[in-house]
């Protein structure tokens, strides 16, 4: 992903928030064989330094060759078409899409057996704490499970990170914006308003 210096953060706490709201990640690696791809669920290592916690079904890491070279994981947050018809008469008439990612970069660290058990038993109370009745991961099944996964920790060693909010548009656009996102309709989208009203309130604090 280019980095364009309007768009980028390099704010770990910003790309750790959207880990943490958006942990259904991609993860890319380049292998002999050619370009490997998979979808799995990621937390953030409860430690001081930027790292990845994930688990992937057998033999997925072979495939993807994991801990003999780097990884990319790519985390999506809220995005959207913008049209200008929804801009003021002297913005500039051209479609766009905002959006927010971040592409972190790291080598994984095969977990072992017993700490792939934690992490699967971890995931599963992570997810269902959101549940009116939780149902936890026994110890002894996710001992039973774990030999059918593979656990790993990716440190992030660097990323990319690229907020684009319509940053670049007049205050007046912004809110006409803002307020297209909220209201019903084919592209009603209260999840990137709420990320473009937060993204542009920081960045008018920082001015």
């Amino acid at each position: 992903m280019r980095e364009n210096p309007l768009y980028a953060s390099r704010d770990d706490q910003l790309v750790r928030k959207l880990i943490a709201d958006n942990p259904w990640a991609t993860i890319v690696s380049a292998t002999q064989h050619g370009v490997v791809a998979s979808h799995y669920p990621v937390l953030l290592d409860d430690q001081p330094d930027l790292a990845l916690l994930l688990h992937v079904g057998r033999p997925d890491e072979e495939i993807h060759g994991f801990g003999s070279s780097e990884v990319l994981v790519i985390i999506a947050g809220a995005n959207g078409y913008i049209s200008p018809s929804w801009y003021t008469a002297d913005a500039n008439p051209v479609p766009t899409w905002n959006f927010i990612v971040a592409h972190c970069y790291g080598t994984p660290q095969l977990l072992d057996d017993n700490e792939n058990g934690n992490l699967l038993t971890r995931l599963t109370a992570h997810f269902e704490r959101h549940v009116e009745t939780p149902i936890h991961l026994d110890e002894r099944v996710a001992a039973r499970l774990a030999p059918a996964t593979a656990g790993f920790r990716v440190p992030i060693t660097r990323f990319i990170c690229k907020v684009k909010v319509s940053q670049d548009e007049d205050p007046n656009t912004q809110a006409r914006v803002l307020a297209a996102l909220r209201r019903p309709g084919p592209y009603s989208n209260p999840a990137l308003a709420e990320q473009m009203q937060t993204t542009l309130e920081d960045g008018a604090r920082r001015r």
